[in-house]
């Protein structure tokens, strides 16, 4: 089960949403219909993942990322929205959501992204996860090394995957690994770094030369 909260001025979208969350045995914690009830709610609430449309009443989901990774940086943010543009996109990563849907995503695309999200992966809908991946290679500062008295030599190897936008079922199968097992991995490679998300240690991953096919043994 996974604490949600449901972001939506749509109220025929967000009563569907907050009802396939309820089937499917999360726990909807709070609802929203603009950006000033989903941060005055959000601190009580405490949800693990906030599904929040980019396009409602100010502030908008871009500012409400922000605003609420601020109070709560183990809150994962999980955008559910009709553009499929990459400024939207970008601007949404940037703030630090952790998933972009596209509305046209199924009920079993969206229920899989929650419990995904929830464990620390990244979701996005198909197309805009490479989308997400080039402009962090395109804005990464110059190669350096990586401070190996830092990470091991089996984080390393984890973090390599991640920055090519590996998903942890997809590491966990090249590395003959448990799900649980790369997420601890990540986990405290995130510790290690002070950092608090899957997407912030891609960036710091594809900045510090790791997505290069050369530097994977």
């Amino acid at each position: 089960m996974v604490r949600v909260m449901v972001v939506d001025d749509h109220p025929m979208w967000r009563d569907a949403v907050e009802r396939d969350l309820a089937a499917a045995g999360h726990e909807v914690v709070a609802v929203a219909s603009n950006g000033q009830e989903a941060l005055a709610r959000f601190p009580a609430a405490r949800p693990q993942v906030v599904v929040l449309d980019l396009q409602i009443p100010a502030p908008n989901g871009v500012e409400c990322t922000a605003q609420m990774l601020r109070q709560d940086p183990s809150a994962r943010v999980l955008i559910l929205s009709a553009s499929g543009e990459q400024s939207d996109v970008l601007e949404a990563v940037k703030a630090g959501a952790t998933g972009y849907l596209v509305k046209s995503a199924s009920s079993a695309d969206l229920l899989d992204a929650v419990r995904r999200v929830a464990e620390g992966d990244t979701v996005f809908t198909p197309g805009l996860a490479g989308l997400v991946l080039g402009e962090f290679r395109r804005i990464a500062d110059t190669p350096a090394e990586v401070p190996g008295d830092q990470l091991t030599e089996r984080e390393t190897e984890v973090l390599k995957m991640v920055a090519k936008g590996m998903s942890y079922k997809q590491i966990a199968e090249r590395l003959v690994l448990s799900h649980r097992t790369v997420q601890n991995h990540v986990q405290n490679t995130l510790r290690k770094l002070q950092m608090n998300n899957r997407v912030q240690l891609t960036r710091w991953a594809i900045a510090h030369g790791l997505d290069d096919d050369t530097t994977v043994s």
